[in-house]
């Protein structure tokens, strides 16, 4: 599993990141919080373990930032912040969990297994199904034929947004206001350019497309 940590201090980061790869977790660190957003939707991780007072954006502004992108992403929250207002808007904004520094990094070990225990008891009904391709919500694992298919956190939201309307036609300006979360801004070919990434990962080595161009209007997902 992978997770993303994200906190400003070196000594801890080094600490944390040590530690978890010693768990087997692969870890990737950033010191922001911008940078923990473009990691966070360029690529998939397991958890973020998010520190709060980090520099560009905190910790706070962040998980907001994130949620509001439909990112799933399981959050915890790190800080020495440690009055009960405090916890409650973290774990308000979206957050899984909020560990208080100084811990026991056998305690962090333990609210990440408890945060992965959590979310496994969620009954299946969050199993997206289009033809032979599956999509767990949950593990936010997707396959076709049994196959496992890496996507990015912009791309598997791409494709849940496509699977829950399936065989209806999407227009570039409903993906960008579902899936941006932004009005359509006619100069870009940000659309185009991530169905295509989508494509080449989901379509490309099997006969059976699953998505069309609709010449002049949009796009569809058959099945």
């Amino acid at each position: 599993m992978k997770i993303l940590l994200v906190e400003d201090e070196k000594k801890i980061s080094d600490y944390i990141s040590k530690g978890l790869i010693e768990a087997g977790y692969d870890v990737d660190v950033v010191d922001n919080g911008e940078s923990a957003i473009s990691y966070a939707l360029n690529n998939k991780y397991s958890l973020i373990l998010l520190d709060i007072m980090i520099p560009k954006k905190n910790g706070i502004e962040v998980v907001k930032y994130l949620k509001k992108q439909k990112d799933n992403t399981h959050i915890i929250l790190i800080s020495a912040k440690d009055q009960i207002q405090d916890k409650v808007l973290g774990l308000d904004a979206g957050a899984d969990d909020y560990l208080v520094k100084p811990f026991a990094f056998s305690e962090l070990l333990a609210r990440i297994r408890a945060t992965f225990r959590r979310n496994s008891e969620i009954v299946n009904d969050n199993i997206l199904v289009a033809k032979d391709l599956k999509m767990d919500l949950v593990k936010r694992i997707v396959t076709r034929n049994d196959e496992v298919i890496d996507l990015t956190t912009r791309e598997f939201n791409l494709l849940e947004y496509f699977i829950k309307n399936k065989n209806t036609v999407l227009t570039r300006i409903m993906i960008t206001e579902k899936v941006w979360n932004i009005n359509f801004i006619s100069e870009t070919n940000v659309v185009d350019v991530y169905i295509n990434h989508l494509r080449r990962k989901i379509d490309k080595s099997f006969d059976d497309k699953l998505i069309h161009t609709v010449r002049g209007v949009g796009y569809i997902l058959k099945s």
